[in-house]
């Protein structure tokens, strides 16, 4: 599409969006509610509000995604819909679209050129079926990163850990000062250090690919996976199961307050060491690929608007798509967030040192691995977390159990 097209496309988009209508209310859901999440979105908000008379309505779900998922896809199909709601990348809006329940964004996105301002192009494609655009996406989140608490470790007379080996090592000297060497929280933050951190630093992207994508039951069984299961019991025994807390805000948290020394948790966790007030690099390190691997999945969260037959509201579902996606929210949403912008064309002047290494991580599209989202279904994903956790909370569960039934989930997952 030539620029000039591009830009009367445009303006017609947003002749109509202008066009005289009734005020909405839109409620939006999300399961965004920890200290640096509601940060963060509370920056769309802002942003949305100022658009004009339509306001935003927060429909926060307390919980994980797991929690919220169910409840805004009952919600859509049983004919109550939000006016916008999160999702993550990949193929849970799947029947929504099927079923005709989604807003068509084609005209917005191919208006504003999209496919060309967003990075990777991977994120696109998960919004895109059939030539349509189905959703926006508003970041990109990366789930391998290993966080710690400087302090903790220098009043242990330790060097701040590189790697994971350093921080398994250093386990004795701060679990002798009576603090945790690891945090962990219950369901799937567990998943996300086995299958979206270990398997990838520690067996290779090709390994992780092979096992999720393709669905590889040999790989799965074989001896890389099985040092992955090994490193991940090497984990368990450093985490007292009382210890074990709700969520993965919680986890963070007793890394930012100093009761434990490391924490493996994606980018978001950011947020709440900015709400702390602590400085990357100065206060907390953030290691990427548990300090192997300089690989990040292109995760992250998008937005889909479900169809509303109040002309008002679907105004302003195409408003508030368009907003998301421009600079300057772009800038302000992901600074609080933690996140990387979704789009490359953005003054990140204020980035922080954690921020600047996962964008020049970004930097080589040979370091970009996609998230077990866009490769497994839904299903297949759950069995795989209800395993995992089960292995980490169980010391009765040895590595020979836990990779034959690894070996079998992989055997039977649709594609």
């Amino acid at each position: 599409m030539s620029y000039r097209t591009r830009l009367l496309g445009a303006a017609a988009v947003f002749a109509a969006l202008s066009a005289p209508a009734f005020a909405a209310d839109c409620e939006v859901t999300h399961w965004w509610t920890s200290g640096g999440e509601a940060a963060a979105v509370a920056e769309f908000q802002k942003a949305f509000d100022a658009l004009g008379d339509d306001k935003w309505v927060d429909g926060a779900i307390g919980g994980s995604g797991d929690t919220a998922r169910p409840i805004i896809i009952s919600r859509i199909m049983g004919g109550n819909p939000p006016c916008a709601t999160q999702f993550n990348p990949g193929k849970d809006a799947d029947d929504l679209i099927d079923a005709e329940l989604i807003l068509d964004l084609t005209e917005v996105a191919e208006a504003e050129g999209w496919r060309d301002i967003v990075r990777p192009s991977s994120q696109m494609d998960s919004c895109t079926r059939d030539g349509k655009v189905w959703c926006v996406p508003v970041n990109l989140h990366s789930a391998q990163w290993m966080w710690t608490n400087r302090k903790v470790y220098e009043d242990a007379g330790l060097e701040p850990p590189k790697t994971w080996e350093d921080v398994v090592a250093a386990a004795p000297a701060l679990q002798a000062k009576g603090v945790m060497p690891l945090s962990a929280a219950q369901g799937w933050p567990i998943n996300l250090l086995l299958m979206e951190v270990m398997l990838p630093a520690l067996a290779g992207r090709d390994a992780y690919v092979d096992i999720l994508e393709k669905k590889n039951a040999e790989a799965a069984g074989g001896p890389e996976m099985r040092k992955v299961f090994e490193a991940m019991d090497e984990a368990r025994k450093l985490v007292d199961p009382s210890t074990i807390v709700p969520q993965w805000n919680d986890a963070v948290s007793l890394v930012i307050t100093g009761k434990a020394g490391a924490n493996v948790m994606g980018d978001w966790a950011q947020g709440e060491f900015q709400v702390a007030n602590m400085v990357a690099g100065q206060d907390y390190d953030c290691l990427p690929g548990l300090g192997h691997s300089p690989m990040l999945n292109t995760g992250g969260d998008v937005f889909y608007f479900p169809k509303n037959e109040d002309p008002a509201v679907t105004a302003a579902q195409l408003k508030m798509a368009s907003s998301m996606i421009s600079k300057e929210v772009q800038v302000a949403f992901n600074l609080k967030k933690g996140s990387l912008p979704i789009r490359p064309d953005v003054d990140l002047a204020a980035a922080n040192d954690c921020m600047k290494k996962g964008l020049a991580i970004l930097e080589d599209p040979n370091n970009i691995m996609p998230s077990p989202a866009q490769m497994m279904q839904r299903e297949t994903q759950n069995a795989i977390r209800d395993l995992f956790n089960e292995f980490f909370t169980d010391p009765s569960m040895t590595v020979d159990d836990v990779q034959a039934q690894f070996v079998e989930i992989i055997e039977n997952a649709p594609e």
